[in-house]
C-alpha cells in the first residue's frame, strides 16, 4: 500500500504535469526556452544529489537502533508537506517551485529507501520477486488511477468548478499530498518494525557516529560481495537512463510542443500497461531469473532512446508511452529483488542505502547532461538519444553478475555476524 500511496508523486508531480509547468513558470520569468529545459535538469539533480549524500547513513542507523517504519515517516512528512505547498507557487516564481520540488523529493526518495530495506524481512528469498513485483504493479494501479483523475481537472477544469488551468494544476499537486498522507495508513498501522542490530538504542550522537562509521566499513566490506558490488555498478549506470527518460519526457515532449493533455494521457496509458507486464516480468523470472528479465528491459529501453529522437507529433509520444510501460515496472521491481536476495538480512538497511545511493548519483548525472546538451546545442533531440549509452553500458555490466554467487555469499555473512566469525566470501574477480 506504500507503493500505491507515494507512486502519484512520481507520475502526476515528476513525470507529468509538474515539468512542463516548471518549464513555463521559467519561460514566464523572461528566461530563454533552452533553460527551461536545462533548469528543469539541474533542479531534479539538486533533489538526487541531496538525497544520495544522507541516505546511506540514516540506513546505517536504522539497522543499529531500529525504527525503519519511523524514518519512513519523517521523510514522507516532509515531501507530504512540501508537496502540499505548491499551491502557493505563483505564475513566474520558478525558483519558489524548484525549492519546495528539492524538498519533496528528498522526502519521496528518502522515504523509499527505508521502505525498500523492509522487503527482505516481509517475505522468503523464494518470493521476494514475486512480492516486489506486486508492490510495483500495485504502485502504477495507484499512481494511474490518480492520474486520470488529474487528467480530467486539468483538461476540462470547469466541469469540476475550477477557474483555469492554473488552478487545476495546483488542485492536482494537491491532491498528491493528500493521496500520498492518506494511503500510507495501512503501512504504518500493520507492517511489522524488525528488530534492530544496536538493540533499539535511541537516536543520539554516539548512534550518529555509529551510523557514519558503519557506513565507512560499508564501503570498505561492500567490496568482498564481489557480485552485488557488480550489480550495483550495472544499475547504478541503467538507472541513470530509465531515471533520465522519466524525469525529462514531458520537458522533451513540452519543447518539441507536444500538449500536455496528450502527454498526460500517455503517461496514464504507462501506468495501466505497466501494471500486468510489471506481473507478467515478475513471472518470467521466475523461470529464466531476474537478471535475464532486465536484460531484456534494457534492450527495449535501447530502441525507445533511439526512437525518440525521431518524435514530432503526440501519437510518436504515445507509441513511445506504451513501449515504457511495458518494461519500467519490470526493470524497477526485478532490479530491487535482485539486489535484495544478495543482501544480508541482519544489514538490509544499510545495503538499500547503498543502492538507493547508487540509483540517486546515477539519476544526478543524466539530467544534468540532459541540461546541458540542451543547453549547448539549442535543443534537447540529441540530449534524449545519448541516453541509449547508459543502458548499453549497463547491460554489458549486469552480463559480469553471478547471481547464484552472490546468494551464497550474503546467506553466509548472515551465518557469520550471527556466530561472530569471519565470513568466507567469495574470491576477488576483476570487474
Amino acid at each position: 500500500m506504500y507503493d500505491w500511496a507515494n507512486s502519484p508523486f512520481a507520475t502526476t508531480l515528476m513525470s507529468a504535469l509538474f515539468p512542463p509547468f516548471f518549464r513555463s513558470l521559467v519561460i514566464e520569468a523572461g528566461l530563454p526556452v533552452e533553460d527551461a529545459t536545462a533548469f528543469w535538469g539541474y533542479t531534479a539533480s539538486a533533489a538526487l544529489l541531496i538525497a544520495a549524500f544522507i541516505a546511506p547513513v540514516l540506513g546505517a542507523v536504522s539497522d543499529y537502533t531500529g525504527g525503519k517504519k519511523r524514518f519512513v515517516g519523517i521523510f514522507a512528512g516532509f515531501g507530504i508537506l512540501a508537496t502540499a505547498s505548491f499551491v502557493f507557487i505563483g505564475d513566474d516564481t520558478w525558483s519558489l517551485a524548484s525549492f519546495l520540488y528539492i524538498i519533496a523529493a528528498v522526502g519521496f526518495s528518502g522515504s523509499i529507501v527505508f521502505y525498500e530495506s523492509l522487503l527482505p524481512h516481509i517475505t522468503t528469498k523464494e518470493n521476494i520477486d514475486a512480492v516486489s513485483s506486486r508492490g510495483y504493479a500495485t504502485g502504477y494501479l495507484g499512481g494511474g488511477t490518480l492520474l486520470v483523475i488529474n487528467v480530467l481537472w486539468i483538461s476540462h477544469p470547469e466541469w469540476f468548478g475550477m477557474p483555469d488551468l492554473g488552478f487545476a494544476l495546483r488542485a492536482s499537486f494537491l491532491s498528491v499530498a493528500v493521496w500520498w498522507a492518506l494511503y500510507s495508513i495501512p503501512f504504518f498501522a500493520r507492517v511489522p518494525e524488525p528488530p534492530a542490530n544496536g538493540g533499539g538504542r535511541e537516536l543520539g550522537h554516539a548512534v550518529l557516529v555509529e551510523g557514519f562509521q558503519r557506513l565507512a566499513r560499508t564501503f570498505h566490506e561492500i567490496r568482498k560481495f564481489r557480485h552485488l558490488f557488480i550489480f550495483l555498478i550495472a544499475f547504478w549506470v541503467y538507472s541513470d537512463g530509465i531515471g533520465t527518460i522519466i524525469r525529462m519526457a514531458t520537458a522533451y515532449g513540452d519543447e518539441i510542443g507536444i500538449g500536455i493533455t496528450d502527454m498526460t494521457l500517455a503517461l496514464v496509458l504507462t501506468q495501466f500497461i505497466a501494471v500486468p507486464f510489471t506481473m507478467l516480468f515478475g513471472k518470467y523470472a521466475g523461470r529464466v531469473g531476474a537478471k535475464k528479465s532486465i536484460m531484456l528491459t534494457l534492450f527495449v529501453y535501447m530502441g525507445v532512446s533511439v526512437s525518440a529522437y525521431f518524435m514530432s507529433t503526440a501519437w510518436h509520444f504515445y507509441l513511445l508511452a506504451v513501449a515504457v510501460g511495458t518494461v519500467q515496472g519490470g526493470a524497477g521491481a526485478l532490479s530491487r529483488s535482485l539486489y535484495g536476495s544478495m543482501v544480508p538480512k541482519n544489514r538490509s538497511a544499510e545495503f538499500f542505502g547503498f543502492y538507493s545511493l547508487s540509483a540517486k548519483f546515477a539519476g544526478i548525472f543524466g539530467p544534468l547532461v540532459f541540461g546541458f546538451v540542451s543547453q549547448l546545442a539549442g535543443h534537447s533531440r540529441f540530449s534524449i538519444v545519448s541516453v541509449i549509452i547508459f543502458f548499453i553500458v549497463g547491460a554489458v555490466l549486469l552480463t559480469r553478475v553471478d547471481v547464484e554467487e552472490g546468494k551464497r555469499v550474503a546467506r553466509q555473512a548472515e551465518r557469520d555476524d550471527e556466530s561472530g566469525e569471519v565470513a568466507v566470501l567469495s574470491p576477488r574477480i576483476p570487474v
